[in-house]
């Protein structure tokens, strides 16, 4: 079957299979969920205006990620009026958000359709630009004088376009100048109804960071939501930007790289942009500003604290809020589903000016997305791959402790400059570093009487079993790579083995020394500012072998559901 004129890639029956068997939904709330009902008539009003403001950013990320997503998921929409193939096809993309992507399972992107393929760039540059070309031509301006359209092109906020034999960028406040002026609109309204005054402010200022071509206009959009901890409601307009794998390439060239540090010109990768609206959990998020109260001590904790200003170190009150949420929608970016979906976020990202300058974070945690496990194939997992005596410290609520811990960790450690001078690396480093921060200051948060001594080896024992990998990671998957890296490194330092019948022994006494180390390892690599020493780093922890195979083929056998349905009700 031909959609725009390009044929579907896979037979109805495969999509059949992914759609029926490898489908994991994912069930946001809806106007019958409790929290909902006790909201205020204008944060009823206000959350629905804020909810379409995110469908409409969906149109933005699609356009970021693919030239041709919005015009086949139209067709797609079409055809799916009067053809089951093609609904079933409208099914895949959607969970996908887009014509093509990574199910973290596979080493290559799952293709919608045939002779439509992604790129390192995304939409960000143009389709038929190579790494190659994008180095001479960004070499070309430079000699040329054009030192202030490069220092745009390398932005994280342009999407860039081919201009005779040079490149061009178009701010995203004027290449979406449409899209972000109907959002803005939606979100005049949602500040018109909403009773909390601070929400209100904020909005106000991100309303003019989508309509002004000016970054100061988003640092303080990000300054007065990153204040937002006592709001009924939760509305992100998120900027992340781990899709684009063509700006961090120039790190790879030493020559080019030499030339931009000479001019101050620095490598951004492009944010992706996303939405998220939901609705503030106040139990929930009572448990993590426990864990909040205790940043400042870990911060004095880190290795090598003395070469680095922490924010979370500095005098004052920590500039960092935290909430759990009951979620309505995940739009935009956090609506493509490529091998995962987000369960917690801490943001704004070291690269964004408010940091730059001294402002807060914000921690958002995903109530539904956690809450979405299947318990019947965790228990066979368990009897397949680990002892039968350490069954009972498995616990599904120790991961998100597990992930509060995490999100904590990325507002710990070296600032941006560091991160950023790893190039191709930077965020395989970073999420690792969060990750092990995690683990490594569990025993501290024992200490201090937050989580009990059951409660910490629950920690080590999930989170161990979730570094059990289904495949071997691709370089586009940090979160993943990550997780090869840790296993590796627990295995080869003693913390974990696997005995005589192929089931994972943990051994709790040895995982501070070895959680220890290897922070301090990750530490030593953003200190370095030095790609080569990342990619050694990583190379080095994330061989591939028997035991992994062994391990990926029993995950496979008990059958996967690596796709996501988001099921808004909104």
């Amino acid at each position: 079957m031909k959609i725009n004129g390009y044929e579907i890639a896979l037979s109805e029956e495969e999509l059949d299979k992914i759609i029926n068997e490898q489908t994991q939904p994912i069930e946001l709330i809806s106007k019958d969920f409790k929290g909902y009902e006790e909201l205020s008539e204008g944060d009823k009003k206000a959350l629905q205006h804020l909810v379409n403001a995110g469908k409409m950013m969906t149109d933005v990320a699609q356009e970021q990620d693919h030239p041709l997503n919005r015009e086949m998921r139209k067709a797609l929409e079409e055809a799916a009026k009067n053809s089951t193939y093609a609904a079933k096809a409208l099914k895949l993309f959607t969970s996908f958000s887009g014509v093509e992507g990574l199910n973290g399972i596979d080493p290559k992107p799952i293709e919608i359709f045939k002779g439509i393929h992604g790129s390192k760039g995304r939409n960000f540059y143009p389709q038929d630009l190579s790494v190659e070309e994008f180095h001479q031509i960004i070499e070309k301006m430079l000699n040329r004088g054009k030192d202030d359209e490069v220092r745009k092109i390398l932005s994280v906020r342009t999407m860039v376009r081919r201009s005779g034999d040079e490149l061009k960028a178009i701010d995203y406040t004027e290449y979406f100048a449409k899209e972000f002026s109907e959002i803005a609109n939606q979100l005049e309204l949602a500040a018109h109804y909403t009773t909390d005054a601070a929400l209100k402010d904020y909005l106000g200022w991100q309303v003019q960071a989508l309509l002004q071509n000016d970054e100061e206009m988003d640092a303080l959009a990000d300054r007065h939501w990153a204040v937002l901890q006592d709001t009924p409601l939760e509305f992100t307009l998120s900027r992340e930007n781990y899709d684009d794998e063509m700006s961090g390439t120039i790190c790879e060239n030493p020559k080019l790289s030499e030339m931009l540090s000479a001019r101050g010109i620095e490598v951004l990768s492009k944010d992706m942009l996303g939405v998220r609206v939901g609705i503030v959990n106040k139990e929930g998020t009572q448990l993590l500003l426990k864990f909040k109260e205790h940043m400042k001590n870990l911060a004095k904790l880190m290795p090598y604290s003395d070469r680095y200003e922490q924010n979370v170190a500095s005098g004052g009150e920590l500039k960092q809020t935290m909430v759990d949420v009951d979620l309505a929608a995940l739009c935009g970016d956090y609506a493509q589903c490529r091998g995962a979906i987000t369960t917690a976020q801490n943001l704004p990202n070291n690269d964004k000016l408010s940091v730059k300058r001294g402002g807060g974070r914000r921690n958002v945690y995903h109530r539904q997305v956690r809450q979405s496990g299947d318990a019947k194939r965790e228990k066979a997992l368990l009897n397949a791959l680990l002892r039968e005596d350490f069954h009972k410290y498995f616990n599904r609520e120790a991961e998100h402790i597990f992930v509060i811990g995490h999100e904590n960790g990325h507002s710990l450690g070296p600032d941006s400059s560091y991160q950023n001078a790893l190039g191709l690396y930077k965020h395989t480093i970073e999420e690792n570093k969060a990750d092990v921060v995690s683990i490594t200051f569990m025993p501290e948060y024992v200490k201090a009487g937050i989580i009990t001594e059951q409660q910490l080896k629950e920690v080590y024992t999930t989170w161990i079993v979730r570094l059990l990998l289904k495949s071997k990671p691709q370089a586009s998957q940090p979160h993943r790579t990550g997780d090869l890296i840790h296993f590796n490194y627990l295995l080869e330092h003693g913390a974990i083995e696997f005995n005589a019948d192929n089931k994972l022994v943990i051994h709790f006494d040895k995982m501070p020394e070895v959680m220890h180390k290897i922070l301090a390892e990750t530490i030593e690599v953003q200190l370095s500012k030095s790609p080569e020493s990342a990619k050694a780093f990583i190379e080095k922890n994330s061989n591939w072998g028997d035991l992994h195979e062994y391990i990926a083929k029993v995950q496979k056998d008990l059958g996967l559901k690596p796709y996501k349905d988001i099921r808004m009700h909104f």
